[in-house]
Formats: structure tokens, sequence, C-alpha cells
């Protein structure tokens, strides 16, 4: 049988992929706001990189799902789309699973830890995605002006993103506490 430190757990493959194919699904749409759109695939990326919590699937699931969804639905982005989304969830997933892991406020705080490094995550992987889009459509697939124009939208998806994933694995803390007490 083959064992490997640094190989994927199937339920680390199974989570990669409902939330690639969730994120491919969710870019297929979005709402029109004024001068722009606001679509739902951060929300997808940010929770499913919370709950990966392994930096190399979160990268393939955020940065080739929304690859795969431009390629149906926005063709210009997607490059942009892979490294920004790509890059996004795996720092997300890095800091919620490895910031606080040992230390003071992780034993005395276990739930504050936990949520403290998931904001962390999901806060640099908006200024990520953020950073990634502006500089994308500035010089890749649109103009400086434009990019300038699109800010506060992009601004909006990704505070979107971070609320929605915070509010969705709130209450994950309480599981992953749950079974590491189980498993000492």
């Amino acid at each position: 049988m083959y064992t490997s430190k640094n190989a994927i757990s199937v339920k680390t493959l199974t989570l990669s992929a409902v939330f690639m194919a969730l994120t491919i699904a969710l870019s297929s749409f979005s709402i029109p706001v004024p001068g722009g759109h606001l679509y739902f695939c951060d929300a997808a990326i940010c929770t499913g990189a919370i709950l990966i919590a392994n930096p190399v699937a979160a990268f393939i699931m955020g940065g080739f799902g929304s690859f795969l969804g431009d390629v149906f639905f926005n063709p210009p982005s997607m490059f942009v789309s892979l490294f920004t989304h790509g890059i996004q969830a795996a720092v997300i997933a890095f800091c919620s699973s490895r910031l606080f892991a040992k230390g003071k406020l992780r034993s005395d705080h276990p739930h504050a830890a936990i949520f403290i490094s998931q904001a962390i995550g999901v806060l640099l992987g908006a200024v990520i995605m953020v950073t990634g889009y502006t500089l994308g459509r500035a010089y890749v697939y649109a103009t400086p002006e434009y990019a300038v124009l699109k800010l506060p939208f992009e601004i909006l998806q990704a505070l979107f993103g971070v609320v929605t994933s915070l509010a969705l694995c709130a209450p994950s803390s309480h599981l992953r506490i749950a079974a590491r007490r189980s498993q000492a």
C-alpha cells in the first residue's frame, strides 16, 4: 500500500472536487450591480480553502475551478483567475490550518485561535484577489482605467467572500476541536 507524508487524503480530494464544481457552477451567473456584476464564486473558494486546509489542494480547487468557470463563461480572464484564485485559496488554506496551530492562544482559546487564523487567511486572500484582478484587468485583458472603475466591485465581491466563508465555517471549528480531542 502506498503511503506518503505528502499524500492528499480521500476527504481532502473529495472536498476539493465538490468545491471546484461549486466554483465552476457559481462562476456561471452573477448579480448585476450598477457598473458591474457580483459573482458568488469567491464565497465557494474561501469556504473550500478553509475546509480543505491543504494549500496545494486549495490551489487546485480555487485556481482550476475558477479557470474552468471562465473557460465556459468569461474566457478573457481565465488565466488571471487561475493564478489569482489559486494563490488566494492556497494562502487561505495555509493560514487557516497553520496559524496559531500551537501555542498559548490555541491551548487557552481554541475556538478564537481557529477563527482568528481563518479571518487572517480570508482577509489576505481578499487582498490577493482584489490585487490580482485589478492588475489582470489593467494589463492583461482590459485597460488601467477600466480596472480602476471596477475596483469598488472587486472589493465588494472580496468582502462578500470573506463574510460568507467565515459565517459558514464558524461551526467547523467546533467539529475540528471535537475531532482532535477524540483522537487524543
